[in-house]
């Protein structure tokens, strides 16, 4: 397991790609937080980051199934598929140990952000002027949704050889996933919205974001992971 784990990893930054999709996520989010006069925190006048954590959904929409579409479906194109199935690694395993490695990717391209938590402390007036629950509990919360995006992404990537048709697919469900369901609760239609808004990603971490971790919303989300993970393994089962 370890083996495969550090080839994904190595497979990732061992080509420009893995860099590119890195640093055009950070020079997206710096960019916004703190250049573009529309969004940014210096020009809001408050020592406050929900700009980052209200922005960096929509990013991961694209980032996330960028990260994770060659994860199956470029072993399938090259036909290594096969011999790696033939490893004394079960197919659970195998999608496991991929789904680590991109969750990993998905903590290196979050950790630079508590640059901006360390800037806006020292930048308050008086220094320390930060709701650091609110913060944290935020930053939980994007983890979640990269986790549960990683596994989306996998899934996605499950589905075809393709590695473009995977980030297309991935990037559908994400999107429906995040944004369609609150769109349908926003119809306001009875009980379906009430439904459409508890199923909604936007819901449970907005609800992490108000520095209050719920176990309901942490389960949810972890069954959303386990949901696509159990999905992946079936369709590699199947086909």
């Amino acid at each position: 397991m370890k083996s495969l784990f550090l080839k994904e990893i190595n497979a990732f930054f061992g080509s420009l790609l893995g860099y590119l999709v890195l640093a055009l996520f950070l020079v997206a989010m710096g960019l916004i937080v703190w250049v573009f006069p529309e969004s940014s925190v210096l020009e809001y006048g408050f020592a406050d980051l929900e700009v980052l954590f209200t922005y960096t959904p929509y990013v991961f929409t694209f980032l996330v199934p960028a990260l994770s579409m060659r994860a199956i479906a470029d072993e399938r194109k090259a036909g290594t598929w096969e011999l790696l199935r033939t490893s004394p690694l079960s197919l659970v395993q195998i999608v496991l140990v991929k789904y680590v490695a991109l969750l990993c990717l998905v903590l290196v391209a979050l950790l630079p952000t508590l640059l901006y938590f360390y800037s806006i402390i020292q930048l308050g007036d008086p220094p320390g002027n930060l709701d650091q629950a609110g913060f944290f509990g935020s930053w939980i919360g994007l983890i979640m949704i990269g986790a549960v995006f990683a596994a989306v992404g996998l899934f996605a990537s499950s589905l075809t050889s393709q590695q473009v048709v995977a980030f297309v697919l991935g990037v559908f469900l994400c999107f429906v996933l995040y944004f369609g369901f609150s769109a349908v609760a926003d119809m306001q239609l009875g009980n379906l919205s009430y439904w459409a808004d508890d199923l909604g990603l936007s819901f449970h971490y907005i609800n992490l974001s108000r520095g209050v971790v719920d176990s309901s919303d942490l389960f949810f989300l972890s069954g959303m992971i386990w949901l696509f993970l159990g999905g992946a393994v079936l369709v590699l089962r199947n086909k």
